[in-house]
């Protein structure tokens, strides 16, 4: 016999997923603004593709798995079809492209934000949701359409309040890697072979593990702190050797002149191809940036920066946040990359179509300025909330808060049900700047009052009675209705 009491459900998030509200929220919305604009100052137009693609097409483009549903959520539909919320934003653009090409100008350059979903380990700061911003210029193999994705990173980190010192654009070229994988007669003629694939992942997490673990991964495998175990490349000691070196010198030339990094390299590779490649490309690519006014402490060749995804096949690029002189952000690590991907769209085409894009994480970028504290960004959306004094007279006070927002103030009128104290504190909660009280005294006189809550706050620390508390003395101003406009605005100048 059942007693009918229903299980009380537990209320959780899933695993990996974050709920964004308030402050944060807005902190993201304008950290993306900030970057759009930037992308919309180099003539790039907006695109919004389907946050779900067909399995095949996102698997097309998976940097680590084979399989369509290994890394991705996915899932079937009626008609048997399997579908998966997108990896990246980049498979919709190669099948918005696809399916777009004799429309579309040539070259094409699009910027797109997005959330993109990774059905991977998470952990602290890695979520399986995540936000990013993209670039992209497809139908373009000009060394200048590179040149202008590593300028953009920089004219987008300063845009937000990243300032000249505090990050570095770390540019390279795949060619140097593959160069160095053929010394090892390493196969990087078949992007799909595994032990290609296996290096470039391995390499690709130097920066957040450090050399001794990518000297694991290159080899045998590794087993994280939670115990979890990555197989390995299987490379002998001598091709880890090889690679390691490699990677020791390229951090090595972050300091050096672009020109001097590459002649560093050369005795390595003698007379490579690929190496031969790589050296024009960048060159090419580094003469724009110099004249474009862009400087060694901006934007600067590291050939130790490899991108883990296999499609691309030139240059690459990351923006790394390095904060030298921060404890909590020193080298901080990368928020954005990027690289040239001459091949991608020609596996749904069957023409050539090359192409070179990046993409920020908006999170993470977010989640570094929060830790700086130097977000120059506004600290709450709301300037004023208007009490409710009389329910039966709640027409005036509307009023007053539509006239606040005809004149571009951020104001709310309260439609709770709380009494004056519920009220101030409901506008504390929401860290409105300024409450307007309109009682019974100020209708009789055509008078409003404005109480200012952040300097309320100070003076409270001060106080001793009630009398004096009540009486909102050096914290509120009362003041002609006709003049109620003005005052905020001027209030709101001055706060800011």
């Amino acid at each position: 016999m059942t007693s009918g009491k229903k299980k009380k459900m537990k209320v959780q998030r899933p695993r990996g997923f974050e709920d964004i509200s308030g402050k944060d929220y807005l902190t993201i919305t304008q950290l993306t603004e900030s970057i759009e604009r930037v992308y919309q100052g180099y003539g790039f137009e907006p695109l919004e593709t389907s946050v779900i693609e067909y399995s095949e097409m996102i698997g097309s483009f998976l940097p680590d798995q084979d399989r369509p549903n290994e890394g991705v959520f996915s899932f079937e539909d009626d008609d048997g079809n399997w579908l998966s919320l997108r990896y990246d934003l980049t498979a919709g653009l190669a099948r918005y492209v696809s399916e777009n090409f004799d429309s579309l100008p040539k070259p094409y350059r699009r910027y797109q934000s997005g959330f993109v979903f990774r059905n991977e380990k998470s952990g602290p700061g890695r979520f399986r949701q995540f936000l990013q911003i993209d670039a992209d210029t497809v139908g373009s193999e000009n060394p200048l359409s590179d040149a202008e994705m590593c300028m953009m990173f920089c004219d987008s980190l300063e845009n937000v309040g990243i300032k000249r010192g505090e990050y570095l654009i770390r540019l390279n070229s795949r060619n140097l890697l593959d160069a160095l994988l053929e010394q090892n007669k390493i196969q990087t003629e078949d992007n799909t072979e595994k032990t290609y694939l296996s290096v470039m992942r391995s390499v690709d997490k130097l920066d957040r593990l450090g050399l001794a673990a990518v000297e694991l991964l290159l080899g045998k495998g590794r087993k994280d702190e939670s115990g979890d175990y990555t197989e390995g490349a299987g490379l002998d000691k001598n091709q880890i050797s090889s690679i390691l070196s490699f990677l020791e010198n390229g951090n090595d030339t972050k300091k050096l002149n672009r020109l001097k990094a590459l002649e560093n390299l050369e005795m390595k590779f003698g007379g490579s191809q690929k190496f031969s490649d790589a050296v024009s490309e960048l060159n090419a690519i580094s003469g724009i940036i110099e004249n474009s006014g862009y400087q060694e402490d901006q934007i600067a060749i590291d050939p130790s920066v490899v991108r883990g995804l296999s499609y691309y096949t030139g240059a690459i690029y990351e923006a790394d946040l390095i904060f030298s002189n921060n404890k909590k952000l020193n080298n901080y690590g990368s928020v954005g990359g990027g690289g040239r991907y001459d091949n991608l769209i020609e596996r749904l085409k069957g023409v050539s179509v090359p192409s070179s894009g990046i993409s920020i994480g908006v999170s993470r970028l977010a989640n570094a300025l929060a830790l700086l504290n130097e977000d120059n960004l506004k600290d709450n959306c709301l300037d004023v909330v208007v009490l409710v004094m009389d329910k039966e007279k709640r027409s005036i006070f509307y009023e007053i808060a539509s006239q606040l927002r005809k004149e571009k103030i951020i104001a709310e009128c309260y439609t709770g049900d709380g009494g004056m104290k519920a009220q101030l504190r409901y506008a504390d909660k929401r860290n409105a700047k300024f409450v307007v009280i309109v009682g019974e005294d100020e209708i009789a006189s055509d008078t409003v009052t404005i109480k200012d809550l952040a300097r309320g706050k100070e003076l409270s620390e001060n106080i001793n009675d009630n009398e004096e508390w009540r009486s909102g003395k050096g914290s509120q101003i009362s003041i002609s209705k006709d003049q109620l406009i003005a005052e905020i605005r001027r209030k709101i100048k001055k706060s800011s």
